[in-house]
């Protein structure tokens, strides 16, 4: 595991059925796809040959389309899913190696898990519901009750605490979800599409709150969906699945500007690259001396800024990195970017 990494899996497979095993081996030896395992084996391969690494702080966004084997990858952060093969590493504990007290601690104190459908308790008040984990951990009740109150406050909703759920909006009961799994302090968040749930406003407003609490926080999160948007919105790195398998690993410009294979570039034909193309991928090299009253940005500025640097200036805009001149982006530069990026039907 490298310094900077918080999760590290290496080659984890998930196959569902009685010979799974059997599967793994024939699979591996013979290169039988998913339909042949089901066929011979009776067995479904959720998970293939997985491996990634999440650095501290990072929200790493996992995504595909249904049946892509990301909401059953990320139950094997925590062992909700046993892998039938691979390795689990979290802040340097070997998760596959914890017995099951261990477990149950190490997931009580490292790991924090919001659902889809908000999991909340019915018969208990908002504040239960928040002190939850610190009553498994036998925190005094003053103490949690204490905790508790504080983390619907970073949540906004400090004067709901004795409501119930019922009378809570969908959105609210997210909010207490997440506030639950970040009660007892947890090193990592599993998110499994959180806000799908909820009504497109409602979600929008939630994914910016989420941002905004993730900067405070810095909480290392794997969030999981199937809405490339959100990803791009939210993820600093995205992870886009297919058949169980990792297709492309990589910043959202990473992803849009170099699409691993056709699969990934019709998954975001559809994605505006205003924002997520920045200077740094548009650029190229200085030839000829650049007038003095040139516009110069940072390489991080987006595309969409650069646009509109250039319908009011005719010259060519030069980018800079720390103050020094790195690259220059014409009209015909930005107008090829964009015409790329567009999805022709």
């Amino acid at each position: 595991m490298t310094d900077d990494a918080v999760i590290e899996i290496s080659n984890v497979w998930k196959i569902f059925g009685d010979n799974a095993q059997a599967a793994l081996r024939a699979i591996q030896d013979r290169g039988l796809g998913k339909a042949e395992v089901l066929s011979e084996f009776n067995a479904v391969v959720g998970v293939a040959d997985v491996s990634l690494s999440v650095n501290r702080g990072e929200i790493f966004c996992v995504m595909g389309l249904s049946g892509s084997g990301k909401s059953t990858l990320v139950r094997h952060f925590n062992r909700l899913l046993e892998p039938t093969s691979g390795k689990i590493e979290i802040e340097g504990t070997d998760v596959m190696a914890l017995g099951p007290r261990e477990l149950q601690r190490f997931r009580n104190q490292k790991i924090g898990m919001v659902f889809q459908n908000f999991a909340l308790m019915p018969h208990r008040s908002v504040l239960d519901n928040v002190a939850m984990p610190l009553e498994i951990r036998q925190v005094a009740k003053n103490e949690r009750m204490r905790q508790a109150a504080a983390i619907l406050d970073i949540v906004e909703l400090g004067a709901w605490g004795s409501k119930f759920a019922h009378e809570l909006s969908g959105g609210m009961q997210q909010r207490v979800g997440l506030a639950r799994a970040l009660a007892a302090g947890p090193d990592v968040l599993l998110m499994d599409e959180p806000f799908s749930a909820l009504d497109p406003l409602i979600r929008r407003q939630l994914q910016d709150e989420f941002i905004k609490l993730s900067k405070i926080l810095k909480k290392t999160t794997i969030f999981i969906t199937h809405d490339l948007d959100e990803a791009v919105r939210i993820g600093d790195r995205i992870a886009i699945m297919r058949d169980g398998r990792m297709v492309q690993i990589g910043t959202a410009e990473d992803i849009v500007m170099h699409p691993a294979d056709d699969y990934v570039a019709d998954f975001v034909a559809g994605i505006s690259r205003l924002k997520v193309v920045h200077a740094h991928a548009v650029m190229q090299p200085i030839g000829a001396p650049v007038p003095a009253d040139a516009p110069r940005v940072d390489e991080a500025e987006t595309l969409s800024t650069l646009i509109n640097l250039a319908i009011d200036d005719d010259h060519p805009i030069i980018v800079q990195d720390s103050g020094r001149d790195v690259g220059v982006i014409t009209r015909a530069d930005l107008l090829r970017t964009v015409i790329e990026g567009t999805e022709v039907s």
